[in-house]
């Protein structure tokens, strides 16, 4: 499939899931208005690791952009933490439409960007103090260069950019461990598949575009690009928790879900703290 007929299928894709996830309990948009001080578990997590590489006042009064956005809770997350001329990036219309009700109605004053996050430098004209993206992006994408490229060109000198990701060898497990049965290395191609759900409980048979289309990018391959674009990476985390069940192997823990005791010890997400000299 050409890629840009694979990137408009996602497109589709993610416009059905927006609407299924802005009225799924696992977002709970209703209780996330209703608490003003109610931080995203997702943010909580990004926080966790980016918080060395800040100011002893976090992101407060930061210029901050997320990419690949979805609905927007994490950026308006980031938003209620102190950041400040906070915009917002993502591909699907629907999912910015979505972002931007709930904004208004948290009173929050954040910039919708739609577009391609390897591009974004080419939509937005202005640079940020703080760039930040999670929890299910970069398979999304089918390349990495213009993305990283284009997060150094946004980024202020001395800024500093986050990737907190689901580990890419659970891509090759199919998120299915123990066994590996896809591509743990980059450059095989587009991986498609069909999925009438999501990742909400209960979302089975509610996505009416169901093709999706993911390319796989392995640790190698994210740190190569954003090191090539003159970024400065400062730390790299492989993690034991992840932001959402993946598989039924998983428990509950403080920072949304891990492996069991006595389990086989493998990370489920990787981090990486990357600044512009």
């Amino acid at each position: 499939m050409h890629e840009a007929e694979a990137l408009a299928a996602n497109r589709s894709n993610w416009d059905d899931r927006a609407d299924v996830h802005a009225r799924s309990e696992m977002y709970d948009v209703p209780g996330f208005l209703a608490d003003p001080s109610d931080i995203s578990q997702v943010v909580e997590n990004d926080l966790s690791v980016l918080a060395p590489h800040l100011p002893e006042a976090g992101v407060k009064d930061r210029s901050l952009l997320h990419l690949q956005c979805h609905i927007g809770t994490d950026t308006i997350s980031w938003a209620r933490l102190g950041a400040a001329d906070v915009h917002g990036l993502d591909l699907s219309p629907n999912s910015l439409r979505h972002a931007a009700r709930i904004a208004e109605a948290d009173g929050r004053a954040i910039t919708w960007v739609e577009g391609d996050a390897r591009f974004a430098s080419t939509l937005i004209r202005r640079r940020f103090e703080i760039i930040v993206t999670s929890a299910g992006t970069i398979v999304w994408l089918p390349e990495l260069v213009n993305w990283a490229q284009s997060i150094h060109d946004l980024l202020e000198p001395g800024g500093v950019f986050l990737l907190r990701d689901d580990h890419p060898i659970l891509g090759a497990m199919g998120f299915e461990p123990w066994d590996v049965s896809d591509d743990y290395l980059s450059g095989g191609g587009t991986r498609s598949y069909a999925d009438s759900g999501s990742y909400t409980p209960g979302s089975d048979g509610q996505i009416s575009h169901v093709h999706h289309h993911e390319w796989r990018h392995d640790l190698a391959e994210i740190v190569t690009a954003l090191l090539r674009a003159g970024l400065r990476i400062e730390a790299l985390a492989e993690l034991p928790y992840m932001d959402w069940p993946a598989f039924s192997d998983l428990v509950a823990c403080a920072q949304g879900w891990t492996l069991p005791p006595g389990a086989p010890r493998i990370p489920l997400n990787v981090a990486i703290v990357a600044r512009r000299r």
